[in-house]
């Protein structure tokens, strides 16, 4: 399936609740309707790795009843969603895409799940995620091209969305796993402010978001915003604030362009793609902003060059422990790959992980001093579209990243701030986003700049 982002839809659940409130629809026909694009898709998608149908026919047909009362929880009453099989879900497993946790069954909600079903949202089934949130893939492929990766590891949540099984999802980002499978399934996507969502049991990292991946920027605000009124952000942070509704669009005064270390390694069509975008935002008025128009600009991308491995570090330390004892409790259970990783992990020092966390530090610091020069910081959301992935082969030395390179996702992570992708260009028949990053705090000004982008600029495709 070739993809422009002109052309095309994803589902959409904003556009749909006046026919609700009207008579002449209802959340469970939609619901209906959303179980049809699964059936018709998940044999070569492979987004979910459970599906709890009688459940959210409960839950369709409960919200059904609300709307022709006029009683509904919220603007998301009655909304399917698919939660990342990282989350725990009281009536679902929760088996964290590894096999040391087949049918592991908790029977508890994450907090953010919790806060949706509070908001009445329909809790579908859990999306595939790679091995431990980690770099082992899934069985999930991207929806435009069987043979690519949805990226990782957020894979079901982001392929999911790009094929137009649920109007929302929620996935999780530590490098990268929120914007980059994103870009490549055209989707649209939040990484909050770290903490802005609270994470419920997944607090054993630093640098851990939840967020929302969607098929516009109404379904991906209310979804986050509807948790966040509920749960509130992680213990000792600040909650994702904004309207209840999705801001309005918000032409931006400036913009900085982060090159990143990925810059480098980036195609030509990416580039062109990407240098096209540029020209149009200052044929509109945007003053752009390189490395080389300001010292502090030249600082921020000196400070995130190594942001990769300083994210790396960083996560691999702090979950060197639980994995240790995950291989030694369950040998078979983990894949090769994680147990490359913890063998590499091994390696590392107390030093090693407190000199990265100084280098973030300096880098939030970095980032903080641009705050006067732009509105926002535009860049790529992925390096270049969906790479090929065929699967490991035996024999061969296992592929270090195949679900896709954090070079463009990881400056976001290690400085805690908000980023939303906008699916605004196409490389070879397939997706690549565009993110605006703010800082942090500025989910709702970012999500108004993405949104002006998107609604502004005429999609590129090369």
């Amino acid at each position: 399936m070739t993809y422009h982002p002109r052309e095309f839809r994803a589902r959409t659940w904003h556009d749909a609740t006046p026919a609700f409130a009207a008579g002449r629809d209802t959340p469970r026909a939609y619901l209906e309707r959303c179980l049809e694009a699964i059936a018709a898709r998940e044999p070569v998608v492979k987004a979910w790795v459970v599906l709890n149908e009688g459940s959210a026919r409960e839950a369709a047909d409960a919200s059904t009843a609300r709307w022709k009362a006029g009683r509904m929880l919220s603007s998301i009453d009655g909304m399917p969603i698919g939660i990342k099989d990282l989350l725990e879900t009281r009536d679902m497993p929760t088996q964290q895409g590894c096999e040391a946790f087949r049918g592991a069954f908790p029977k508890r909600d994450n907090a953010a799940v919790a806060a949706l079903r509070q908001a009445g949202a329909v809790v579908l089934g859990k999306t595939v995620t790679t091995e431990l949130g980690s770099s082992h893939p899934g069985p999930t492929t991207n929806p435009f091209d069987a043979g690519r990766t949805p990226g990782g590891s957020s894979s079901g949540s982001a392929a999911a969305i790009a094929a137009g099984m649920v109007p929302a999802a929620i996935g999780s980002q530590v490098g990268g796993s929120i914007i980059r499978p994103a870009s490549y399934c055209g989707n649209i996507a939040l990484k909050p402010s770290q903490g802005a969502i609270h994470r419920g049991e997944r607090q054993a990292t630093s640098m851990s978001t939840h967020g929302v991946h969607a098929g516009s920027f109404e379904d991906m605000w209310t979804v986050a915003i509807e948790i966040a009124k509920r749960a509130g952000g992680d213990p000792g942070r600040m909650s994702l604030k904004g309207p209840d509704a999705a801001p309005a669009a918000r032409k931006p005064r400036a913009l900085a362009v982060l090159e990143t270390e990925g810059w480098a390694e980036l195609d030509p069509g990416s580039k062109a793609a990407f240098a096209a975008l540029l020209d149009q935002l200052a044929r509109a008025g945007v003053r752009i902003l390189r490395r080389a128009d300001h010292p502090f600009l030249e600082t921020l991308e000196r400070r995130i060059a190594d942001a990769r491995a300083m994210a790396n570090t960083i996560t691999n330390w702090e979950g060197r422990w639980s994995l240790r004892a995950l291989v030694d409790q369950y040998p078979d259970g983990v894949s090769d790959r994680a147990k490359q990783r913890l063998a590499f992990i091994e390696t590392q020092t107390v030093t090693d992980y407190e000199a990265r966390l100084a280098e973030r530090a300096a880098a939030q610091q970095a980032h903080a001093a641009i705050a006067g020069l732009a509105d926002a910081v535009v860049m790529l959301s992925s390096p270049g579209p969906a790479p090929v992935w065929a699967g490991d082969v035996p024999g061969q030395k296992l592929a270090p990243r195949p679900t896709g390179d954090i070079a463009f996702n990881a400056p976001s992570s290690a400085l805690f701030a908000p980023a939303v992708t906008v699916p605004l260009l196409a490389v070879g028949g397939m997706p690549l986003g565009v993110q605006a990053m703010g800082q942090q705090g500025q989910d709702a000004e970012m999500a108004a700049i993405a949104r002006w982008l998107h609604e502004s600029l005429e999609p590129i495709a090369v």
